[in-house]
């Protein structure tokens, strides 16, 4: 009886620690819920609360307010019974998701078919796990290592390194720094699949592009591909819809910190839990996890030469400034808010997709914790979080197809956003660069002319 009791006790610790068996979503879906009145408002509250229901959209049940719309997703064991209540009170709503894993299942790879790599046969439009990612790095750094460095950020919970790329030419000179990070949310893969499309672009046009050449010799770009490494590949292996990283707390009764939310901006003031389940778990304290801890080093580091800090989220299709914990205005606002609408502008020219500009607590809802806030608090000039494709019909099931578009629009507004600094924070002749350039046209001008004088007054 005893050998079998430790048996039960091993199956039901390696269930709860999610070793064993995927979760999955067959028949589960994703509503959009729109509350009318404020009482409507609470008791979609109370419902999710007593369910326990993943909200996509706002991330806390204190956000639900009235004519606000409520993305969630609703397990098919609650999904009739929900469905029901929400007539009976009146309270409009449609399925934006009919099944969840059915999505799921058309965004994974098939990773029996993945084999070795080359940067030459890597499918950026894909979606790629953790070990994928790893050896894209290696490949990365080796091809171009003119221009690009590899270094170690730090490890995570379950000992896994995290790594950070350098990018910028090799200089004498002090660079200003451009400091992107992308994966603080496990389950938000087109962030991390940004990331990568992002290293492609500026390396393969380091040189041929004037504007990306200019800012590889005065900027320094520090872009980290995946920072909750342990959560993304939980992701992979167990639970797509994870949020946090993997962290056990609370003596091992529940896993997990949302690091968007451990940053020591207000921490755990507005917009975050202290109950250890919740997604939105500040932690135990600020600054509590690995993850943060290695972000927050690095940033200090460079802290002196940083001109802007980008962290890449889904979905909204947003650009938000600072705060999230107060509707005050950051010191640097009207410039970030100019530079970022002419960047959507760019965007909506590309692809006709409309993102929308402003400060999280005013477009989006209140969060205390975040990197972007902190990165504000430290006097940054630019701190902006993107929230990409799309704005609720996949959520965070963006389909692959939807890459390669939410890819190219994102940088066309990045570079829109790197013209404004190089017009305004950059050195107008960059030496060895550009002004090599233009000093060999002035030269080669002003010596054309001297031996046309010359030639002329000698016959």
């Amino acid at each position: 009886m005893k050998y079998f009791s430790w048996i039960a006790f091993l199956l039901g610790f390696l269930l709860y620690k999610g070793t064993c068996v995927r979760v999955t979503y067959n028949g589960d879906q994703v509503l959009k819920v729109t509350p009318m009145t404020s009482q409507q408002a609470q008791y979609l509250q109370e419902l999710s609360i007593k369910w326990r229901l993943d909200l996509w959209k706002p991330d806390t049940v204190h956000e639900i307010h009235a004519g606000g719309d409520v993305h969630v997703h609703v397990p098919s064991s609650h999904l009739r019974q929900m469905e029901e209540n929400l007539v009976q009170q009146n309270i409009p709503f449609k399925i934006t998701i009919e099944d969840v894993q059915k999505l799921i299942d058309r965004s994974s790879v098939n990773r029996q078919s993945t084999g070795p790599i080359t940067l030459e046969s890597y499918d950026y439009t894909k979606y790629h796990p953790m070990d994928v990612i790893y050896n894209w790095m290696d490949l990365i750094k080796d091809k171009y290592s003119d221009v690009v460095t590899q270094h170690y950020l730090g490890h995570t919970h379950e000992q896994r390194p995290i790594y950070y790329f350098k990018v910028g030419w090799p200089s004498e000179k002090t660079k200003k720094v451009i400091l992107m990070d992308c994966g603080i949310h496990a389950r938000e893969w087109i962030a991390v699949a940004y990331c990568q499309w992002f290293m492609r672009e500026i390396l393969e046009r380091r040189k041929s592009d004037p504007l990306i050449n200019k800012l590889l010799r005065q900027v320094d770009f520090y872009v980290i591909p995946v920072l909750n490494v342990d959560g993304y590949i939980y992701t992979w292996t167990t639970e797509r819809l994870w949020r946090k990283n993997r962290s056990p707390q609370n003596g091992g009764t529940c896993f997990g910190v949302d690091l968007n939310r451990n940053f020591d901006a207000h921490w755990c003031s507005v917009g975050a839990d202290t109950f250890c389940d919740s997604i939105v778990f500040c932690g135990p304290s600020a600054a509590s996890e690995l993850e943060t801890k290695a972000l927050v080093k690095l940033f200090i580091l460079v802290k002196s030469n940083m001109l802007m800090y980008l962290t890449i989220h889904n979905f909204g299709k947003l650009i938000l400034l600072p705060y999230g914990y107060k509707t005050n205005q950051s010191e640097n606002h009207n410039e970030m808010e100019t530079v970022a609408n002419r960047a959507i502008e760019k965007m909506k020219e590309l692809h006709d997709n409309e993102y929308v500009v402003g400060s999280t607590s005013v477009i989006l809802y209140y969060t205390s914790g975040t990197s972007a806030d902190w990165a504000a608090e430290q006097k940054i000039k630019f701190a902006y979080t993107y929230e990409l494709r799309d704005d609720g019909e996949f959520g965070f099931e963006l389909p692959a197809d939807q890459i390669k578009p939410t890819c190219e629009e994102t940088l066309t507004s990045m570079l829109s956003m790197f013209d404004y600094i190089n017009e305004k924070y950059l050195e107008p002749l960059d030496v060895g660069g550009g002004a090599v350039v233009i000093g060999s046209l002035w030269t080669n001008t002003l010596l054309s002319l001297f031996i046309c004088v010359y030639y002329a007054f000698s016959h």
